[in-house]
C-alpha cells in the first residue's frame, strides 16, 4: 500500500487529490495539511511514502517545507512530488535541485497523476510533458558537440550525440536519463555505432570518437538544473534502496 500525504492550502482540491486516490486499491491518503508548517509536522509524524504538495502555502511555501522534510534523515524514503498551476522554471530548478522527486501541474490528468504517484513510489522521476520537453531543450543546449572527426560521418545524428556521451565516460544507464530514453535504446545506439566505427569494446570505441585535440582531455561537462538533477536525483534513489534493502 502507498501512503499518501497531501498538503495544499484549498481544501477542494485536497477532497479531489483524496477522492481520486482513495479510489485505487494500492493507495491510501493518510492526511491532509493546509499550509507548509502543518505539513512537516505531518510528515513527521505520519511517515508516508508520498507527499504531493503545492508550491504556493500560506505560513511556509511548498519549496521552503520540501527543503526541511527532505533534510530530515527519519525521512529518508519519503517522495516529494511538488503541484503547481503554472510550471515556471524557477520553481521547477529549486524544486528538483532540492531534492524533490518530481514536479506535476494541477492541469494533469487523474490517470496520469495515479501513475505517476506509483512511479514515484518505485523510486522514478516524474516531470509533466511539458518540465520534460524543457528539460530536452536545456541539455541540448548544454551538451558540447563532437568537433570534426572524419571517423563519425557514418554516423547518425542520434548516434552522434549519444557518442558525444559516450567520450564523457557515461554510462549507458547515465545517457538513458539524460536523454529521457530507455537504456536498452542507448544500448542500440552504441552497438551500432561500434559496428560502423569497427570498435571491438567501449575503450576502443571513446578513443575513436574523442576530439582530436592536444592538451588534456576535457573534464565532462556541468549540467544545471534538471539535466543535473535527473543524474544526481537518480543515484541518490539507487543508493537509498540500496541502504534498505541491506539494513
Amino acid at each position: 500500500m502507498i501512503r499518501v500525504l497531501l498538503a495544499d492550502d484549498q481544501a477542494l482540491v485536497r477532497a479531489g487529490f483524496r477522492a481520486l486516490l482513495n479510489a485505487e486499491p494500492d493507495i491510501e491518503v493518510v492526511g491532509e495539511a493546509a499550509d507548509g508548517v502543518e505539513v512537516q509536522a505531518l510528515a513527521a509524524q505520519l511517515v508516508p511514502d508520498v507527499l504531493l504538495m503545492d508550491i504556493r502555502m500560506p505560513r511556509c511555501d511548498g519549496l521552503a517545507a520540501a527543503r526541511e522534510i527532505l533534510s530530515n534523515e527519519r525521512l529518508n524514503g519519503l517522495r516529494v512530488v511538488m503541484l503547481t498551476t503554472f510550471d515556471l522554471d524557477e520553481y521547477v530548478f529549486e524544486a528538483l535541485r532540492i531534492g524533490a522527486s518530481g514536479f506535476l501541474v494541477k492541469d494533469t490528468e487523474p490517470a496520469e497523476l495515479v501513475a505517476g504517484v506509483r512511479a514515484v513510489a518505485r523510486g522514478d522521476a516524474l516531470l509533466s510533458p511539458g518540465v520534460t520537453r524543457r528539460l530536452i531543450s536545456e541539455f541540448a543546449a548544454r551538451v558540447r558537440p563532437l568537433r570534426a572527426n572524419p571517423d563519425l560521418d557514418g554516423l547518425t545524428e542520434r548516434e552522434r550525440e549519444v557518442m558525444a556521451l559516450v567520450a564523457e565516460g557515461l554510462s549507458n544507464g547515465e545517457i538513458a536519463q539524460q536523454l529521457v530514453v530507455s537504456p536498452a535504446t542507448i544500448k542500440t545506439h552504441v552497438s551500432r555505432a561500434m559496428v560502423k566505427l569497427h570498435a571491438r569494446d567501449r575503450a576502443r570505441l571513446r578513443v575513436r570518437v574523442r576530439p582530436r585535440a592536444a592538451g588534456p582531455a576535457p573534464s565532462r561537462p556541468r549540467l544545471a538544473g534538471l539535466a543535473g538533477w535527473l543524474i544526481t536525483v537518480p543515484r541518490a534513489l539507487s543508493r537509498s534502496r540500496v541502504r534498505a534493502g541491506s539494513g
